[in-house]
């Protein structure tokens, strides 16, 4: 005897059942809605508070610790002394937003300055020209970092390292370790001091240099938020691999980013005459780190991929209102130094901080 079978049920009897199934989409997203996951998520999409924040605080607390900080003269002070430094953290940001770093910035600021001052002022070449071939030497310098980087297949800190003491020789070797000194620059080639002048505004001293750094700034700033070479550096920084499945040329961006930060660095070298005029080769030994700094700060990822031009100047800000701050607070150079070291410390961990905010 054979036990009848079932009926077979057909396609339409399970399309039958549907208006009855949930409709419920399976979620894994956690529904954490704390002070703290909110305010973290905040500060994400609004990078530039934060710097904007901590310069206010560091001028509220300077001024108390020290009267004479909020005095016009040395509200002047900050503005001439960030103008180098805000021009080297502008190409830094360009570089550390691809999840590279430069660590030749300021040996290619200080040998585009002499050569800058030994044409100008031995060579007699007209200032103008011997300002482009300095830019252009900035140019090239950087255009050699991103070369090695991008074809070469080589970590961003070990070849900027490496250039770091090339370029450092190069400078000591060109430059005899003489310096040019502000009287010869004042008689053979005043024009070289040009960005050190300035106007005055209700008492405080601005600089033809601290205008140009706001205008690169902003120029910077529609660069990498409205155009499409601004978004590949973005996407490179975020992903390499996805940014080059998408059609992204990554080797030419890159070597692009890196010649940028060169010329960037190449026009500082003109700042920094007119704001110390003189040109030495062992100028500016700091700038290096304290454009990490102000980068770091100014809410840039050091991981890539994240970062704010107007960020970088608050940065900038940030750390000419602490040397200062600290200077007239009668505070010893290598506390100074102590302090810049904690505030990197603090800024990176704050940024790690910031990156779990979408995980």
């Amino acid at each position: 005897m054979t036990t009848p079978e079932a009926p077979t049920k057909t396609i339409s009897d399970f399309e039958a059942t549907l208006s009855g199934a949930d409709a419920a989409v399976v979620s894994f997203a956690k529904d954490d809605k704390s002070f703290v996951h909110v305010m973290r998520g905040y500060l994400r999409s609004y990078p530039t508070l934060i710097p904007a924040l901590v310069l206010l605080i560091s001028v509220a607390a300077f001024s108390i610790i020290a009267p004479r900080f909020f005095g016009i003269g040395a509200l002047s002070t900050i503005l001439k002394q960030v103008t180098v430094t805000g021009f080297i953290a502008l190409a830094q940001t360009l570089i550390i937003l691809t999840a590279g770093i430069d660590l030749s910035v300021g040996a290619i600021l200080v040998i585009c300055t002499l050569v800058m001052g030994n044409l100008a002022v031995f060579s007699a070449v007209p200032v103008l020209v011997a300002v482009a071939i300095g830019i252009a030497l900035g140019g090239v310098m950087g255009l050699a970092n991103g070369l090695l980087v991008a074809k070469v297949k080589l970590p961003p800190f070990i070849v900027t390292l490496g250039t770091l003491s090339i370029f450092s020789a190069l400078t000591l070797w060109y430059s005899r370790s003489e310096s040019i000194r502000n009287v010869d620059i004042v008689e053979k080639a005043p024009d070289l001091l040009w960005f050190g002048q300035g106007f005055n505004v209700g008492g405080a001293s601005i600089s033809y240099g601290g205008i140009a750094l706001i205008l690169l700034a902003a120029v910077l700033w529609f660069i990498l938020n409205q155009t499409a070479w601004g978004r590949h550096v973005h996407a490179i920084g975020d992903d390499p691999d996805a940014a080059r499945l998408s059609g992204i040329r990554v080797d030419r961006t890159l070597i692009s980013v890196y010649a940028a930060a060169g010329l960037i660095c190449g026009f500082a070298a003109w700042i920094a005459i007119g704001r110390v005029g003189s040109a030495s080769p062992i100028a500016f030994s700091d700038v290096n780190l304290a454009s990490i700094t102000a980068v770091v700060i100014g809410g840039t990822s050091l991981f890539g991929g994240r970062g704010s031009i107007i960020g970088s100047v608050l940065g900038a800000f940030i750390v000419g209102v602490f040397n200062t701050g600290l200077s007239l607070g009668g505070v010893d150079d290598y506390w100074q130094k102590f302090a810049a070291g904690c505030l990197v410390i603090v800024a990176v961990a704050l940024d790690q901080w910031l990156r779990r905010a979408s995980q």
